[in-house]
Formats: C-alpha cells, sequence, structure tokens
C-alpha cells in the first residue's frame, strides 16, 4: 500500500506563495492535483519517477513548479502569484508502473491518492 502524506496548505493573499510537500513510500511519478467547489479534479502538475521531467497545465505555467527529492521520497509543488481561482484542495497523487521520464496528466493515470490539503487564496 503507498501511502502519501501531504502538508504545506494554507491561507494566503492574492499574489503570495506557498509551498506543498507529498511525502511517498516508494519511488513513483507524481502529480499534483487540485479541486474547487462544485467543479471537478483537475491535473495540476506532473513529474517523472526518474528525471524530474514536468509538465503543467497551462493554468499555472509560469506560476507553479514542481519538483522531487528522491532521497527523501518527497515532491514539492512551489506556488507563485496566487490567484483567488487558484483556491482548492490540491491531491498528490503516485502512478506505481510508469515509463521513464514520462510524467501524467490524467486523474485516471495513478493509482494511489493523499488526503488533501486546502489552499485558499483571500483578496
Amino acid at each position: 500500500q503507498v501511502q502519501l502524506v501531504e502538508s504545506g496548505g494554507g491561507v494566503v493573499q492574492t499574489g503570495g506563495s506557498l509551498r506543498l510537500s507529498c511525502a511517498a513510500s516508494g519511488f513513483y511519478a507524481m502529480g499534483w492535483f487540485r479541486q474547487a467547489p462544485g467543479k471537478e479534479r483537475e491535473f495540476v502538475a506532473g513529474i517523472s519517477w526518474n528525471s524530474g521531467r514536468t509538465g503543467y497545465d497551462d493554468s499555472v505555467k509560469g506560476r507553479f513548479t514542481m519538483s522531487r527529492d528522491n532521497a527523501r521520497k518527497t515532491v514539492f509543488l512551489e506556488m507563485n502569484s496566487l490567484k483567488d481561482e487558484d483556491t482548492a484542495v490540491y491531491y498528490c497523487a503516485a502512478r506505481i508502473i510508469s515509463t521513464p521520464n514520462s510524467y501524467y496528466t490524467r486523474a485516471s493515470d495513478y493509482n494511489f491518492w493523499g488526503q488533501g490539503t486546502q489552499v485558499t487564496v483571500s483578496s
């Protein structure tokens, strides 16, 4: 069973920054998704398990950076220039078997999910 433990959510002003962390129990391709009230869960960022290759949704490109520290089995989501529309519950996800250097953008690509952490951007 894969365990994912997220941390780092909170309340921040528009234009501010937050860093989310997700500690995993192994080495997996990982993703960050978010879900706002009344909306479907959407892809934010993904990272390959080996090379750290990343991909982002257009809505966060240039503002969010996903990275990983394999020694600590942890992935991060650095969020800058936050907007009100970034308010959501953020989830990290793990895919057990993946192609090297690949990241994944669909929720159905992932096998395990964290419990979610609330990010609220307030003006």
